[in-house]
């Protein structure tokens, strides 16, 4: 896991990259919110979501809800960018829906997207 440092108007945001899935579980996640904090002094996290374990995208595993739940609790917010075209759940696209029209948890399209919505 590593990050870069994106600054842009005063703030801080981590980008997070990798090879493999980062956020396997509710551990990885909280992992991944903490190491930014302390390595790069921030709890905005930008994240591609290939990096995300496929489960997080099936809303009756639980997963999703339980890592953005404790990103709340935490002060953290997240933005997850890559394509959501070829998933059907309406769960799932109601659920998209509803988290970008908030201020902690963005699904995007691009990297730029995702840093940009940290920045309101």
């Amino acid at each position: 896991m590593n990050f870069e440092k994106i600054i842009k108007n005063d703030i801080t945001i981590a980008e997070v990259s990798g090879d493999i899935p980062l956020i396997t579980d509710v551990q990885s996640a909280l992992d991944i919110l903490m190491s930014a904090k302390y390595d790069v002094g921030t709890k905005n996290i930008v994240i591609d979501k290939k990096l995300i374990v496929e489960d997080f995208f099936v809303l009756s595993t639980g997963l999703a809800g339980e890592i953005l739940q404790k990103y709340i609790n935490y002060g953290g917010r997240i933005a997850i960018y890559g394509d959501y075209s070829h998933y059907t759940s309406k769960p799932l696209k109601d659920f998209i829906y509803e988290s970008n029209k908030g201020k902690d948890v963005f699904f995007v399209a691009t990297k730029e997207e995702a840093v940009d919505m940290l920045m309101r």
